[in-house]
């Protein structure tokens, strides 16, 4: 009979990469819970509406990504194929927004899209995303960067790049809309290229195709088109950035996938990763709240990719920094011994030393082999012996030096060795 595979397009982190993940997301995580974001979590699936009307119904990923399924009552629902328009979801049904603005707001997890498989692109995918819900600021458009750009660059990522664009409000939007729809009716385009033409046109910019690409060179810029609001809004953001000493490249044809941004766009980009060059991303969205039913809302966010951010340390060569998998390596003989030291090797562990065993009834000499392959700095040593005079031996396994130790004060010294 032959055993199960992961499902084509997904992965099972295992270890020891799977501790690279867990590094990257607490070095994201962590920026935001010192500026005063709370954790939220959603649902796996929502409701199908939900995504076509805040992602948008022209989009690809609400036409031909969702992963849909109609449940025994009817309903119609959707893997989430983003996090946002879920966060918001859940923010307005529990009426945050009815306290104090901002909301601030992060969260973790899988999402799905049903796409063509291909390295840093798959079916499953890892997020950490923020969102600030309820103030239109450009401070808070800058910080939600910062706090990111210090995420990557906590763990010690030097080739990631900020792209920076605006995309306007519903003043100057509509007349770039007309603009650009003038422009691209004028191209040679395929059929289902003209109907996005018709109905968003920004998504053209976005298209990766050569022939498509080598059209738009003349194609008309939003920055062209900013009314003088947004212009305003645009130059404190950059000014708040470089005043944080963040780097950026203004990219005039920046504008991300889903449909609901508005003015502060922006993307980050490895050069390391070939085609899928996106680590993260994120930027304004001010109608999203009343896109799906909710009042106004003029909030700002991002989405950063960890399946993607580990394929970058990957590129560069960078191992992040790990919490010790293993400090103390426990190695008993002898049944009395092996109760002792596991009694021992639990109250290491309840004082927060990272601790192991050898289980299985190893002999000595396979114990020591297990120890030294763990990793662990020390190891702890008891025999009958030893039991009878009330002592331990602690081993360093870099130099091989021991010491007898009471078994009594074990503890004490252990964490006196590791410190």
């Amino acid at each position: 009979m032959s055993t199960f595979s992961a499902p084509k397009g997904t992965y099972d982190l295992i270890p020891p990469g799977s501790a690279d993940f867990l590094a990257v997301r607490e070095a994201i995580s962590a920026p935001l819970r010192r500026a005063g974001y709370g954790y939220v979590e959603t649902p796996g699936f929502e409701q199908v509406e939900l995504f076509a009307r805040g992602v948008g119904a022209s989009t690809d990923i609400v036409t031909k990504e969702m992963y849909t399924l109609t449940t025994k009552g009817g309903d119609e629902l959707a893997l989430r194929p983003e996090g946002t328009a879920s966060v918001l979801r859940a923010a307005l049904q529990a009426n945050l927004h009815r306290g104090a603005l901002p909301v601030k707001l992060w969260y973790s997890g899988s999402y799905y899209r049903y796409e063509r498989p291909q390295a840093g692109r798959y079916r499953h995918f890892s997020q950490v995303g923020a969102e600030a819900l309820g103030a239109e600021d450009p401070a808070l458009d800058a910080e939600l960067v910062i706090l990111a750009a210090d995420a990557y660059r906590s763990l010690g990522l030097r080739d990631v790049r900020l792209l920076l664009n605006s995309l306007g409000d519903a003043e100057c939007r509509p007349v770039y809309r007309a603009a650009l729809q003038e422009f691209l009716r004028g191209l040679d385009l395929d059929e289902e290229t003209r109907a996005r033409v018709e109905i968003n046109p920004l998504r053209v910019l976005d298209d990766k195709r050569e022939a498509v690409q080598r059209q738009l060179a003349g194609a008309p810029l939003m920055r062209d088109h900013l009314c003088e609001a947004c212009k305003g809004y645009h130059e404190q953001v950059r000014d708040l950035l470089t005043a944080a000493d963040v780097a950026f490249e203004d990219d005039p044809r920046l504008v991300r996938g889903l449909d609901y941004y508005t003015r502060t766009t922006f993307e980050f980009v490895h050069d390391g990763l070939g085609a899928q060059s996106a680590v993260g991303g994120g930027g304004r969205y001010d109608g999203l709240s009343e896109m799906i039913g909710g009042p106004a809302l003029p909030s700002v966010g991002w989405a950063l990719g960890v399946d993607r951010t580990v394929l970058a340390l990957r590129a560069e060569g960078v191992t992040p920094e790990l919490p010790a998998h293993t400090e103390v390596f426990a190695v008993p003989a002898g049944e009395e011994a092996r109760r002792t030291l596991f009694g021992l090797l639990t109250v290491l562990r309840r004082s927060g030393v990272a601790a192991d065993f050898a289980y299985g009834g190893k002999g000595m000499k396979n114990g020591m082999k297990s120890a030294n392959r763990s990793g662990a700095r020390l190891a702890l040593v008891l025999g009958e012996r030893d039991l009878a005079e009330g002592v331990v031996q602690v081993k360093d396994l870099a130099s091989g030096e021991q010491e007898a130790v009471p078994l009594a004060s074990a503890v004490e010294r252990v964490r006196a060795k590791l410190s």
